[in-house]
């Protein structure tokens, strides 16, 4: 039997009159759309979750038992990765459908086998529909160098923005994209750029290996799927002081917890240093949330934004971190010197323009009275 029809092959009796197969539960995703379906959950005693718009869902229907979940992770787990799930008690895999890529973390937890699947849309965003508040993309795909950070919690499309602010460099400049990521989530096209993906795990066995060679294959882009330990922040660090463009995500909430972060993961004798390198090569910040829509179809980014200006890089430099706040909500005009935002602002602006509700700006921000503050300004402005 091929993979195709094994993923096909009915296994789970979600009903008494209805036996659903590992791709009846993937077509949901094609359904709904992975704007508003982010990810579905298999484990042993529940009937499958999914996240839609945030929030999980479970479907109706019987509880999946320890048999008839390890039947349909066989469906999408290779014989040669299975022993690994078993030595390892977890395992990072992917699965390209006919019309989806899904990402899948297996692992093991007090009733059985768990699955979390996530899914990655095929199709780029252009990067003026993904919902930048100022015109800051702008100036991010016609830079030369420096690093610039999408942050975030797990599945605010942080991903997304960045495959998109790449694929409008690819269109639109000659030169020399490489990525490594793990997995690769967006499949993107040379087009008048040159672009190679390479996989950690597959194709290179470290983010710090990877980014090692990748300075010695002549790039312009470089993208790092994570900054996820000391040595390959150090190295991405390195490549954008260096003199290339370099995009990479952290699972951090705002602007100034992204600085402490990366400083924390130094050695306290190693601040001052790192402080100096990261002045010197940020270019921006980008921190996301997604935000459910007030009319409940789909969710809507909101953003903070910092961009590395003279003043703010000597705030860095100097690890003054409590102050980037204050120079976010005072450097908002929208010219290449400034387009700053908070995230309470730009939450603001999504309940003036009707997209969200209060409730949601108040349940999302990261400094409320700010919120509040950003909103009645605007009716005094009104």
């Amino acid at each position: 039997m091929t993979a195709t029809e094994t993923i096909r092959q009915p296994i789970y009796k979600a009903t008494e009159k209805r036996t659903l197969s590992m791709h009846d539960l993937l077509e949901y995703f094609s359904k709904r759309g992975t704007m508003r379906v982010s990810d579905l959950h298999l484990k042993v005693g529940c009937t499958p979750v999914y996240r839609v718009d945030g929030d999980l869902q479970r479907m109706k229907g019987i509880p999946l038992d320890a048999e008839t979940l390890k039947l349909l992770a066989q469906t999408i787990i290779t014989e040669k990765e299975w022993p690994s799930l078993a030595e390892d008690g977890s395992l990072d895999s992917s699965i390209i459908t006919e019309t989806m890529q899904f990402r899948i973390n297996c692992f093991h937890d007090n009733d059985g086998l768990v699955l979390a699947i996530r899914a990655l849309e095929n199709t780029i965003p252009d990067v003026s529909t993904i919902g930048f508040p100022n015109n800051v993309w702008q100036d991010i795909v016609t830079k030369q160098h420096g690093l610039v950070l999408l942050t975030g919690i797990t599945g605010a499309g942080k991903s997304t923005t960045i495959a998109s602010l790449i694929d409008r460099i690819a269109r639109d400049r000659p030169c020399r994209i490489i990525t490594l990521e793990d997995p690769i989530e967006y499949r993107l096209t040379s087009q008048a750029a040159i672009i190679s993906q390479r996989e950690v795990g597959r194709d290179v066995p470290s983010y710090g290996r990877g980014l090692r060679d990748c300075l010695r294959e002549d790039p312009d882009v470089i993208f790092v799927g994570e900054m996820r330990d000391r040595e390959s922040t150090s190295w991405t660090l390195t490549a954008a002081e260096t003199g290339h463009l370099v995009f990479s995500t952290l699972h951090t909430r705002d602007v100034r917890g992204t600085i402490t972060r990366i400083l924390d993961m130094f050695p306290t004798g190693q601040h001052d240093e790192i402080a100096s390198q990261l002045s010197l090569g940020l270019s921006h910040v980008i921190s996301q949330k997604l935000i459910p829509r007030a009319d409940g179809n789909g969710r809507v980014v909101a953003m903070e934004v910092l961009n590395n200006t003279y003043a703010l890089a000597n705030l860095i430099r100097l690890a003054k971190t409590e102050q980037i706040y204050s120079m976010l909500q005072t450097r908002t005009k929208d010219t290449p010197d400034e387009r700053m935002i908070t995230l309470e602002r730009s939450l603001a602006n999504l309940v003036r323009a009707g997209e969200i509700t209060p409730m949601e700006a108040e349940k999302w921000a990261n400094h409320p009275l700010a919120l509040l503050d950003e909103l009645q300004r605007g009716d005094r402005r009104e």
